[in-house]
């Protein structure tokens, strides 16, 4: 494609090829779904503005991460560290609870997997790929400095060697190595805080089952059941609110409380940042049917939901996972299975 030859077809096609790989380092770069997005459209944009000044000196992909990385350091000059509710507050018991929303970029987002993960045969480079966007580790990333959190991406995540990631940044294999270092010993630090999600590439069955319970317990709003099968020290967060709750007995007790509003919910399923998820729909008493509430991404740890993370800016949501924005009479969607 170097020699000019190439059609704007082509070379159009030939980009788009990229494309999830692209919004799936963006996206580990950014916290952010949608500015990943627009990060990867940039570094499209310029990729074929100045292809016929590409010289083929390194492979097209390597090019293309190179204008990507780029424009994600472009974005986060501002600073701006995206997170969880629990990095940035302490929990708070459910008798002082209040929904108090923070803007909308302070929040790490959630990302269908279908537009961050692209198909890999090797099940092993799959699994490190789901790994790397879970919600825990997408937290972790966003404590590093920048240019640490490109090195750890491109040597930990994409398997990059040094001397491709320093050509990279215009740095020496020396500085890669003492980067990802430093990244490796903040990233050890965090690993006790938040939970960690054991879930397994595809569900087993028992993983499967655990869903299915959930499902029927959710939709039921059977808070006996459902305690049975969340974690003592189980959290739940709700973005743009900084509010999230520990444990069972403060979980249940809101959702019949501040969150009664949610009985008779349906869920379906979604697969998000790696994990399993649901898009919620509650009862809408105006139109009828039901309307959307929330993604939910669940983490799962030793046969039990550990973390319950209900993004609830459905406007933004359920468009990008392409869920319908209501959903018609009573019959039980839950049923399609996770």
């Amino acid at each position: 494609m170097s020699n000019g030859t190439a059609t704007t077809a082509d070379l159009d096609a030939e980009l788009e090829k990229y494309r999830v790989e692209l919004t799936g380092y963006c996206y580990r770069m950014l916290g952010s779904s949608f500015e990943a997005e627009d990060a990867v459209q940039d570094t499209l944009v310029r990729a074929w503005r100045s292809h016929d000044r590409f010289e083929g000196r390194s492979s097209l992909r390597s090019w293309l991460y190179r204008i990507a990385t780029n424009v994600c350091l472009d974005m986060l000059t501002a600073g701006n560290k995206r997170a969880r509710p629990m990095d940035l507050t302490e929990s708070t018991p459910l008798a002082q609870a209040a929904l108090a929303p923070r803007p909308d970029n302070t929040w790490l987002e959630p990302m269908p997997d279908g537009r961050v993960l692209p198909t890999a045969e090797d099940p092993a480079e799959a699994a490190v790929a789901k790994e790397s966007v879970r919600l825990a580790f997408m937290a972790a990333l966003q404590q590093l400095p920048p240019k640490q959190r490109a090195v750890l991406i491109l040597r930990e995540v994409l398997a990059w060697k040094a001397s491709e990631v320093a050509e990279l940044l215009g740095t020496t294999v020396a500085s890669v190595n003492s980067a990802l270092q430093r990244a490796r010993a903040t990233l050890a630090e965090r690993e006790d805080r938040g939970a960690v999600a054991d879930v397994s590439d595809p569900l087993d069955e028992e993983q499967l089952k655990l869903l299915e319970r959930y499902v029927k317990a959710f939709e039921g709003y059977d808070m006996t059941a459902l305690t049975a099968l969340l974690h003592e020290d189980a959290v739940m967060t709700m973005p743009p609110f900084d509010l999230w709750l520990t444990g069972s007995s403060d979980i249940t007790g809101f959702m019949t409380t501040l969150g009664a509003a949610c009985a008779g919910s349906r869920l379906l399923p979604v697969r998000a940042n790696g994990l399993p998820g649901f898009a919620q729909y509650k009862p809408d008493p105006d139109k009828g049917g039901f309307t959307p509430w929330a993604v939910q991404v669940l983490e799962i740890s030793d046969g039990r939901i550990a973390g319950f993370h209900c993004f609830l800016d459905t406007q933004r949501w359920f468009p990008l996972f392409g869920l319908p924005l209501h959903l018609e009479g009573e019959a039980d969607q839950g049923e399609q299975g996770v």
